[in-house]
């Protein structure tokens, strides 16, 4: 399909709808909104014509303020302005509420990437029997997480699920509901939620989208891959963060571990008991009648009893064999069709609905074995000798691999000895209540060495689980350093014979963790990206010289700088020297309602992780490897960007630039996720404290976006500079690896707007230290099209290209409202008696204005 039809469905199903439905709001009886909504128009004009006039935020606030409200003082336009950012984030709601609803309109839900194009893909060149044979393995394993990156509430989600179907059924009646609704709905959370609050916010999308679209893909794999064959294999697995992830979150306990995976079990027997109540209805034969009967009233007892175990998985899966026999052999298979979709939830997600992963920093593991150590040599156990602190590491690993003893969170008063054995106690629970998937893994932040990974290893046997370790231990790499050292840790543990025993206790299978988001912080983007394909390459070569499979697990967030982007493409490049049976991705914040936010969304984007293991596998292989050259030119790129990233982040005002210029001290004040924005309570900026979420996100309110293509310019003029672009250009063409990481950065530098920050050009601290970056960004822009041979960012893409323009749009006033409260805060803090009451209005304007630019970019935290 061409260009001209893609753009033509987004304007007719998307832009036209998204004006209509405005202008309704816009008229709406509120006095507030309809005011508002009269004098947004004009203020959007403004922000078009004084950007074009290289005018400042102030000038065009105070010439916005001038020509059209020059009779109001100070504090009406102080809440003026709070009106226009609530007028803001609700078009942004409206905006996602249509892009959503016409989903399956603007997206070929049987093209390329999706299931039934990869089967008749397959089926025409005769590899039915391979592509069979690679699905009994192949599985995605979608991690949601509770990064703080959802600046939406759950009511307002909730009204942007009715709005979505109101719009769906132009129901015009209850389109105007709730539209009013929104319009009196604060999007403001008044405290911190807890990290029980956002698991049980991220549970909603377990309930009511992947327990619906992961059946369905089931169910079709079965029905039309395998032709109604019975497979064994669950192909989308769940997983889940809110309530285990402990790195750098001190509000995650024990507790909130133990009650979170409650709440995992008994929802999802909730969802089975609705299923089996419908089914009830249909299957009412002789014996069958019976056996749902019994079914729904233990599922009930279980549901409302959740700390008693009434009804096993093991007994309710066997139950529904036991039906699904009966119907076929007496009953003329008579409702199988719903009665196997239920089998298949039921073997997607078992009665612990997604697995809840336990993380914890390596160094915080560091500190709690060596009070263990302490308090285990000087008890008379002698569990550990006496001068074990004084040991090398191989001499610690080969104590640890061994150690038996029995040690308990309440022996111990520190409170992150008690919270880290806690955890290890609770996973043990957790497995009997929920089954082994329930709480099965344990990863380790920072990992840097394969003494953390035998600390854990060693903590896990002597706390809970002693020679039946039924726990995957998974170091997560994430630093350039650690990414290199990565292959020569994972050595050292296969060459250990106890942890060897483990892992082959374990199927043979090691899973890897691998950050994208810390990488790019530390390495800049083209380092990050080539430092984790490297990586991924070498541990498949040393897992596979042991006879180890490797799981690798992605920690992705939602933009380029972070591992995001267009995911399934980076993942449909992936060649042969890279395992790839299984992809495992973080997903997080708003990412998961814009990716998996409606059935549609989600099964969509699904196939596509699905159908991108499919397509490494079978089709266009040939862009899936790089040959010497590409290597090289590659390895040259990364390390051309890798010093201009860090020459730029070595700069003396880097840190200072985000600390004064940027909405980066903000991020904390929002209320929207339980974990602090810095793994310490400093309140001196340290890089290596900082978190990628606030660091990423910050570039992005400045409409800069560092992360996602500073480097990238400078490397490409190398190439240029020596005559040799055109080996560049074929290395785009030729490999699929290459065209993905650029298309991405592509996405990155669309959505930056560097005349919203003109002014900072002539500033006396800071205006030389823009400048840098507006030129890497030019230079970069430049670079790409001519490497990609377009005239526009993102012109391949054109209804992302479009969906983007119109959401810069939509939140320009919103980013320049920000801007002139940021310049605000400035001038006053370099007077010496600040307005301490107009400070703290002017920053609580910059805070509210975070919300409506993060929603409306949807992947930029």
């Amino acid at each position: 399909m061409d260009i001209q039809p893609k753009t033509k469905r987004f304007n007719e199903n998307i832009l036209s709808k998204y004006q209509i439905y405005n202008s309704i709001f816009i008229t709406l009886p509120f006095d507030n909104i309809s005011n508002t909504g009269v004098l947004m128009p004009l203020l959007k004009s403004e922000c078009e014509k004084g950007f074009a006039k290289g005018l400042t935020p102030i000038e065009i606030i105070d010439r916005f303020f001038l020509k059209y409200q020059d009779t109001i003082d100070q504090k009406e336009q102080i809440n003026l302005l709070f009106k226009f950012i609530q007028y803001i984030e609700r078009q942004v709601v409206l905006f996602d509420a249509v892009e959503d609803a016409a989903f399956p309109i603007t997206h070929n839900m049987d093209g390329k990437g999706t299931l039934r194009n990869a089967k008749e893909e397959a089926f025409s060149q005769n590899k039915k029997e391979a592509l069979q044979q690679y699905l009994e393995d192949f599985k995605v394993r979608i991690v949601l997480t509770a990064h703080p990156t959802q600046f939406y509430p759950g009511s307002v989600l909730g009204i942007i699920t009715d709005l979505t179907t109101a719009i769906e059924n132009n129901d015009l009646v209850n389109i105007k509901k709730l539209l009013a609704q929104l319009g009196v709905t604060p999007f403001l959370k008044a405290e911190k939620p807890t990290p029980l609050d956002e698991a049980v916010n991220l549970i909603w999308y377990l309930e009511n989208i992947f327990y619906h679209s992961a059946a369905s893909i089931f169910n079709y794999i079965e029905s039309n891959i395998y032709e109604g064959k019975e497979v064994n294999n669950e192909f989308v697995n769940m997983g889940f963060w809110p309530g285990g992830d402990r790195d750098g979150n001190p509000f995650v306990t024990t507790e909130i571990t133990e009650q979170v995976a409650q709440k995992l079990r008994q929802t999802v027997i909730r969802c089975y008991y609705r299923d089996i109540r419908k089914l009830r209805r249909k299957l009412t034969f002789r014996k069958v009648s019976d056996i749902i009967l019994e079914i729904e009233n233990k599922l009930y007892r279980s549901f409302i009893n959740p700390a008693e175990i009434i009804i096993t998985h093991e007994e309710f899966s066997s139950k529904l064999l036991e039906i699904k026999e009966l119907i076929v052999n007496d009953y003329q298979s008579l409702y199988l069709t719903e009665l196997k979709d239920l089998i298949h939830k039921s073997k997607i997600f078992g009665f612990y609905f997604a697995t809840l992963d336990i993380r914890q920093d390596s160094r915080i593991h560091h500190q709690v074995f060596t009070q263990i150590a302490d308090h285990l040599i000087n008890s008379d156990d002698q569990i550990l000798p006496k001068n074990y602190h004084k040991l090398d590491e191989l001499s610690q690993m080969k104590i640890l691999s061994t150690v038996e003893g029995d040690i308990r969170s309440i022996d111990f008063k520190d409170e992150l000895v008690v919270k880290t054995l806690g955890s290890i106690e609770a996973i043990k629970k957790i497995q009997h209540t929920n089954g082994e998937k329930g709480a099965n893994r344990y990863i380790i932040s920072n990992n840097q060495s394969s003494l953390n990974v035998m600390q854990v290893f060693a903590m896990l046997k002597m706390t809970a689980f002693k020679n039946d370790l039924t726990v995957d231990v998974v170091p997560l790499f994430e630093t350039v350093d650690d990414l290199i050292n990565s292959s020569r840790i994972m050595e050292e543990l296969y060459s250990n014979e106890a942890y060897r025993a483990h892992v082959k206790n374990r199927g043979n299978q090691q899973t890897i963790m691998l950050g994208f988001s810390d990488g790019t912080k530390d390495g800049g983007y083209l380092m990050a990206n080539w430092s984790i394909f490297k990586a991924k390459e070498e541990l498949t070569r040393i897992s596979r010289k042991y006879n180890i499979k490797a799981i690798f697990f992605d920690g992705r967030g939602g933009p380029p700088a972070r591992g995001g982007g267009k995911t399934h493409q980076f993942y449909a490049s992936l060649g042969p020297t890279i395992e790839n049976e299984e992809v495992q991705l973080t997903i997080q914040g708003q990412t998961i309602s814009s990716n998996f936010g409606t059935s549609e969304s989600a099964q969509y984007n699904l196939e596509q992780l699905i159908s991108s293991g499919v397509s490494n596998e079978f089709f266009d292989s040939a862009k899936n490897i790089l040959n010497p050259e590409h290597r090289k030119i590659m390895n040259e790129l990364a390390e051309i960007s890798y010093k201009a990233y860090t020459d730029f982040k070595n700069h003396d005002k880097f840190l200072s630039y985000l600390e004064k210029i940027s909405t980066l001290k903000y991020y904390a004040k929002t209320n929207i996720g339980s974990r602090p924005s810095k793994r310490k309570t400093s309140d001196q900026l340290n890089f290596s404290d900082l978190r990628a979420i606030p660091f990423v996100g910050s570039w992005s309110q400045l409409k800069q976006n560092v992360p996602g293509f500073f480097g990238v310019g400078t490397a490409l003029l190398k190439f240029e500079e020596e005559g040799n672009f055109d080996k560049v250009v074929s290395f785009y063409n030729n490999s699929k690896f290459f065209k993905s990481l650029i298309d991405n950065s592509m996405m990155a530098m669309k959505k930056s707007f560097f005349e919203l920050t003109r002014y900072m050009e002539k500033d006396p601290e800071f205006g030389e230290f823009w400048t840098l970056i507006y030129e890497e960004f030019l230079r970069s822009k430049r670079l790409v099209l001519k490497l990609a041979n377009q005239s526009e960012l993102m012109q391949n893409y054109p209804i992302s290209k479009a969906s983007i323009e119109v959401r810069e749009s939509i939140v320009l006033p919103l980013l320049t409202i920000q801007q002139y409260a940021l310049k605000k805060v400035q001038d006053l803090n370099a007077v010496e008696n600040p307005d301490k009451d107009l400070l703290n209005v002017y920053e609580k304007i910059i805070t509210r204005s975070l919300f409506g630019n993060i929603n409306a970019s949807r992947n930029s935290a």
